[in-house]
C-alpha cells in the first residue's frame, strides 16, 4: 500500500511508508488550495468553471486525505498520476494551446503556473510511489 501498516493497528490513519509520500501529500494539498483559490477568479468568467475548480480542488485534497487511511490501495497511485495529467491538460482547452495558457490579460499568471508545476511533481510522485510500493511488495514476498 503506501502507508505504514500493522497487523494490531486499528488506526483509519497512517503515516506514509515512503518519504516522498510526504512530497506528494504536500503537492496535492497545494494544488487543491489553489484550485480553490482560483475559483474565486474563475466564476467571473463562468459559474461551470468555477464549480470545476472548487471540485478539482476538493479532489486534491480529498485524494490527498485518503492516501493516509488504511482505504488507500496501490492502484490509486495510478489514479491520481491519472488525475494530475489530466487536470494539468485540461488547462489548455480553456485558456489556449500554447504558452500563452500561462498569461492572463498578458502578463504571467503565477497561479497557473504553481499549480500546473505541483500536480506535475504530483504526477511524479504518484508513478514513484506505485512502482516503489510494488518493488517492497516484491522483496516481502521474497522474505520467508
Amino acid at each position: 500500500m503506501g502507508t505504514t501498516h500493522s497487523a494490531n493497528q486499528e488506526s483509519v490513519f497512517n503515516r506514509p511508508s515512503n518519504p516522498i509520500g510526504y512530497v506528494a501529500i504536500l503537492m496535492a494539498l497545494i494544488t487543491g488550495v489553489l484550485h480553490l483559490v482560483a475559483s474565486t477568479n474563475a466564476v467571473e468568467m463562468s459559474q461551470l468553471l468555477a464549480v470545476l475548480f472548487i471540485l478539482n480542488g476538493l479532489g486534491f485534497m480529498g485524494g490527498a486525505v485518503l492516501y493516509v487511511t488504511r482505504f488507500w490501495r496501490r492502484w490509486l497511485f495510478i489514479v491520481a498520476a491519472i488525475y494530475a495529467f489530466v487536470t494539468i491538460l485540461a488547462l489548455f482547452p480553456v485558456q489556449g494551446w500554447g504558452v500563452e495558457a500561462f498569461y492572463m490579460d498578458g502578463s504571467l499568471n503565477p497561479l497557473a503556473v504553481i499549480t500546473k508545476a505541483t500536480e506535475a511533481v504530483l504526477a511524479v510522485c504518484a508513478v514513484y510511489l506505485y512502482v516503489a510500493s510494488g518493488e517492497q511488495s516484491e522483496i516481502r514476498a521474497q522474505t520467508p
